[in-house]
């Protein structure tokens, strides 16, 4: 017989500056550098790369939305750890500030051909910008799973 424990993952997010979440969830999907990665429990043990993206993860109906920029993850069949260079969850970002990052990074993105643009920290920019904006819009927790 299977108990409560054994169909929840311990899911660690921590930043240099703290820990974003410790929680028992029953889902995670976290941005590898080269796409989404879904954890279930029971997932094989693995290492990687984090990229830019939106990490989610699901307890019961409710999924809840962080803002996630590089790092690293451990998945073990009962725990993922994230190490984050930089987490925010949904309700701490200022939805009209992402949204003047993004509109500010596509600004100068626009700029074709002006040499002093830094194509590779402005693209950086857009990317986090797009994240924080998208994840700003969740505010924190939904109802998405039926």
């Amino acid at each position: 017989m299977a108990t409560e424990a054994q169909h929840k993952l311990t899911l660690e997010i921590v930043t240099p500056q703290r820990l974003l979440a410790e929680e028992q969830v029953e889902e995670v999907q976290l941005p590898a550098r080269r796409g989404y990665l879904g954890i279930l429990p029971g997932h094989a043990p693995l290492l990687t790369e984090l990229g830019v993206g939106d990490l989610t993860y699901r307890l019961g109906k409710d999924v809840y939305h962080l803002a996630i920029v590089n790092g690293f993850a451990e998945v073990l069949p009962d725990r993922v750890i994230v190490l984050a260079e930089v987490g925010e969850r949904a309700d701490e970002i200022d939805a009209d500030r992402a949204r003047d990052a993004l509109k500010r990074a596509e600004e100068r993105l626009a700029k074709h051909g002006e040499s002093d643009v830094d194509w590779e920290r402005a693209l950086a920019a857009l990317e986090r910008a797009r994240v924080r904006t998208d994840v700003a819009t969740h505010g924190g927790s939904s109802a998405d799973v039926e």
